[in-house]
């Protein structure tokens, strides 16, 4: 099991995410880092793997996401998918 990383650490760890490859996993499109939540545009950090799907907070499963893309995708680990496809339903 994966211990879970909370409060600053965490936030410089999502920071870091974000910084390092500013690109919607979901949607492809660039992430405006000048943006902060709740904009749906700003960036936010998705599991690819859901935690309610078994999922984990490694690195590996991390994935830098719109707000709106994030909602939208939800507990579905199927993101790749959805990218290829353009759709988000």
């Amino acid at each position: 099991m994966t211990k879970r990383i909370v409060g600053r650490p965490r936030m410089r760890r999502n920071a870091r995410i974000l910084r390092d490859c500013p690109v919607c996993w979901i949607c492809g499109q660039d992430i405006d880092l000048t943006l902060t939540w709740p904009d749906p545009m700003s960036g936010v950090i998705d599991h690819a793997t859901a935690i309610a799907r078994t999922g984990t907070e490694h690195r590996d499963n991390l994935r830098p996401a719109h707000n709106l893309c994030n909602g939208r995708k939800a507990d579905k680990d199927y993101a790749p998918i959805v990218r290829r496809s353009g759709s988000l339903a």
